[in-house]
């Protein structure tokens, strides 16, 4: 198996209203890559958010009692704490510089993935600024997808990654948080190892491991490539969605 991934150059910055289809399809032509069945494309979820504009000038934001209160524990702006608590089902833990939170998306993750680096507003002081997570990244991921198969009539995969830090090691990785036409999880149950031996609870988290393996290419700082396409995928495309990846309640050792 070989597993190819090729950031895009020629991706430009990314404003509202930006169609990240056609750009990218421009980006794959600049390229000289064909697109074939089975290729996938992962985009960070900040061009996303551009594009749909997702936007908050912090000036426009009033702090309820709580996001104050709260911002005195976690050493934040209250302004940026409200929009956490907008964006959050609950908050699970506090310390200076963070908050760790239930993201309405389902997914635990800190200060509710709201982002100021790479991060350029629309007019008025840089520093007011702040990005959301799409509202919907697996609709956002399936409207990218369509689009590109009706311009190629090729059938392909596309997720979108954030970066995620995990509760027991230190440093961020590449983390899916929307996707359509590829796996999120392949269920390894019941396949054989090399002596035989049947797998019991391999679960594997397919999209997660391609997303690290994609961020790792993009980079984090002021690389520029915001769209990886990659080639080799060892798993069948298929439907899929967020929730394949968020672990039930239930289920949960940790909370």
């Amino acid at each position: 198996m070989t597993l190819t991934l090729t950031p895009l150059s020629e991706i430009p910055l990314i404003h509202p209203g930006d169609n990240l289809a056609d750009m990218a399809l421009s980006a794959i032509h600049l390229n000289g890559i064909n697109l074939r069945d089975g290729d996938i494309l992962v985009l960070t979820q900040k061009i996303v958010s551009k594009a749909e504009n997702r936007l908050v000038n912090l000036t426009t934001i009033t702090p309820s009692k709580e996001a104050v209160e709260l911002s005195g524990r976690c050493e934040k702006d209250p302004r940026l704490v409200e929009l956490i608590l907008r964006e959050s089902k609950s908050i699970l833990r506090v310390r200076p510089g963070s908050v760790i939170v239930e993201h309405q998306l389902g997914f635990i993750c800190a200060n509710a993935g709201i982002d100021h680096s790479n991060v350029q507003g629309l007019s008025g002081n840089p520093e007011e600024w702040v990005l959301l997570l799409p509202e919907n990244p697996d609709r956002s991921a399936l409207e990218i997808r369509q689009k590109i198969e009706t311009s190629t009539g090729v059938h392909i995969g596309v997720m979108i990654i954030d970066s995620h830090g995990r509760a027991w090691r230190i440093g961020v990785v590449g983390t899916c948080i929307g996707l359509s036409g590829l796996p999120a999880l392949i269920d390894e149950r019941g396949q054989p190892d090399l002596f035989g031996y049947k797998l019991r609870i391999t679960i594997v988290s397919a999209a997660d491991e391609l997303a690290a393996a994609a961020s790792l290419v993009m980079g984090e700082a002021s690389e520029g490539t915001p769209v990886v396409h990659v080639r080799g995928f060892p798993y069948p495309l298929r439907e899929s969605s967020l929730q394949e990846l968020i672990r039930p309640k239930d289920q949960d050792m940790f909370r």
